[in-house]
């Protein structure tokens, strides 16, 4: 064999070997997923980590979610930082948000500034919950009233607690004019992430599980503010890790105690929007995908639909609220090793 039949036969077997490394990490990937799911999270952890090894993004993002939140290890938040961090500079989306999140947790907000706005841009609660807020402080970006009105207001539409009280507060403070253009940005904002505008901005991977954030302690809502720009009072630091903190209050306004963390509840089961699971030629084949999703925390609550589409049928979960809703739950689905595509009804 010539030098360069032999360079060749090198060339190829190096393929083939990454392939079968890759294949074999995804194999290790989906195994600690299948053991999360049955609670088993110190065999995922350990599933998890030797894919890491071999560079799975989907593995460092879910053995970052256990060293965030402390299942089958000790916590550690600044070990899932970094996961986060490698993930997200290879393009995993979800990783970005949660790498966001931790930033501003520990207080590097302008370096996480641009996570949390892409997190919001795609739907994320808790990102427009926190950047609403630091348009409120003017915390590394420049007040705007209006923006922070329309970004809480976003994130109470998808229910989350602690932006219904903050937003309460925030209307004691700004003008009827600047309530109506925030009204009306959170209109234009809902439709980009709808996918009604050009403007919209497309997910480049699956979102993150949904963390709690704690509510923030904002300014005594009996204080009055100018009926134009008034200096804005300052959030006070939140309690829990690792949900970001909002900044320390400002003014001598005695703030609103804080309450638990609560966790950002699951999307309603009712709505037009639904998700795809796939086209099956057989009842059989849907029935069993159907056992295999049907318990899993994205789906709760969401009814099966059987679509037909000529002589197949099109396995659905149906009732979510809006499409943004429908991407949240396929994504998940997605970093679960599931196939999903969010539908209209």
């Amino acid at each position: 064999m010539n030098s360069m039949g032999c360079k060749g036969f090198v060339t190829l077997a190096l393929a083939a070997s990454s392939v079968i490394i890759a294949s074999a990490a995804q194999a290790d990937t989906k195994a600690g997923i299948d053991a999360w799911a049955a609670g088993n999270y110190p065999l995922a952890v350990q599933e998890w980590q030797a894919s890491v090894i071999s560079g799975d993004v989907v593995a460092m993002y879910h053995l970052g979610q256990a060293y965030r939140m402390g299942k089958g290890t000790a916590q550690d938040l600044a070990k899932a930082e970094e996961l986060f961090r490698q993930a997200a500079a290879q393009g995993h989306a979800a990783s970005a948000d949660n790498y966001g999140l931790l930033l501003f947790n520990r207080g590097e907000k302008k370096q996480a500034m641009p996570y949390l706005q892409t997190a919001a841009n795609r739907g994320d609660a808790r990102a427009q919950y926190l950047l609403g807020l630091a348009y409120f402080n003017a915390d590394t970006v420049e007040r705007d009233w209006p923006r922070a009105y329309a970004l809480v207001n976003l994130a109470r539409k998808q229910g989350l607690e602690q932006a219904t009280s903050a937003l309460q507060q925030i209307d004691s403070h700004i003008s009827a004019e600047q309530r109506e253009q925030g009204l009306a940005l959170s209109t234009e904002l809902q439709a980009r992430i709808d996918g009604k505008s050009p403007a919209r901005v497309a997910s480049s991977g699956p979102a993150p599980a949904v963390a709690g954030v704690p509510k923030q302690r904002l300014p005594d809502p009996e204080r009055k503010a100018p009926a134009t720009k008034p200096a804005a009072a300052k959030v006070a630091k939140a309690e829990a890790a690792p949900a970001p903190a909002a900044p320390k209050a400002a003014t001598k306004a005695k703030p609103v105690a804080a309450s638990k963390p609560a966790a950002a509840p699951k999307a309603a089961a009712t709505g037009p929007w639904r998700v795809q699971l796939g086209a099956f030629s057989q009842a059989a084949n849907a029935n069993a995908m159907w056992n295999r999703v049907k318990n899993r925390p994205e789906l709760a609550g969401h009814p099966r639909i059987n679509s037909a589409a000529g002589s197949a049928t099109r396995l659905q979960a149906g009732g979510f609220p809006s499409r943004a809703a429908a991407m949240e739950a396929c994504a998940r689905l997605k970093a679960g090793g599931f196939d999903c595509l969010p539908v209209s009804g």
